[in-house]
């Protein structure tokens, strides 16, 4: 997705949720002066990982757990991308994920754990995460590749793919570079929020509004794109 078709959709969020854009500048600022990884090379990487292929990505919903179970046959042999805190779901069954989208709100030490093992780390910068951001960001490996949702041109590290949640975002991820086929697991919108989403001691209804926004931007990408399939 280009820029400039997130845009409107980034307003409309922006407005709803009363996001603070210049301190999302600040936070892609910080990553970006962090992040060794340019965009071109970046792009290649994530061309490598996705293109044509078969994807399954990990929401962090309360199903996340069983679904991992029904699902192993359909998992396996599949690029993987976690949505942040769905890596610890994942390394509990020693799945190391192909990708992990981010914005480090999950546990941390299971996500530098998967980077060890070799699962490219996409970190997300915005307003909330400056400071996680800073503590976090120099303990992962070299393969780590920024992402913002404003306007990423002035940066030379970090790029804008589309989607505002860790999971949507996964699944805007795959879209952009072409995947064959995206399975969806873990994704849920029944007001339960999962405990691999890290939720304890954070404002229930600002996570409910973002999991509307998060609905609504998968049945947005379905619309263009027939080969997303929940399981």
């Amino acid at each position: 997705m280009f820029y400039k078709d997130w845009k409107p959709i980034y307003d409309k969020i922006a407005k709803d949720l009363n996001i603070n854009r210049q301190k999302d500048k600040q936070a892609v600022n910080v990553l970006n002066k962090l992040l060794k990884v340019n965009r071109r090379n970046s792009i290649e990487k994530l061309n490598e990982k996705i293109f044509g292929k078969e994807v399954v990505v990990f929401g962090a919903g309360h199903s996340l757990e069983s679904s991992l179970v029904s699902n192993n046959d359909i998992i396996k042999n599949k690029i993987k991308i976690s949505a942040d805190g769905a890596t610890s779901a994942l390394t509990q069954k020693d799945i190391f994920p192909d990708i992990i989208v981010t914005d480090l709100d999950g546990k941390i030490s299971d996500q530098i754990k998967a980077n060890l093992k070799g699962s490219l780390v996409i970190i997300h910068a915005h307003g909330d995460n400056i400071e996680k951001i800073k503590e976090y960001v120099p303990k992962f490996k070299d393969d780590v590749i920024g992402s913002t949702q404003i306007d990423p041109n002035p940066y030379e590290n970090v790029n804008n793919y589309g989607g505002f949640t860790d999971g949507d975002r996964a699944i805007f991820l795959a879209d952009n570079f072409k995947a064959k086929m995206i399975y969806l697991i873990g994704f849920d919108f029944d007001g339960k929020i999962g405990r691999y989403s890290f939720f304890e001691n954070k404002d229930k209804n600002l996570k409910l509004k973002k999991l509307k926004w998060c609905k609504y931007l998968i049945e947005f990408l379905k619309k263009g794109n027939q080969n997303i399939q929940e399981l």
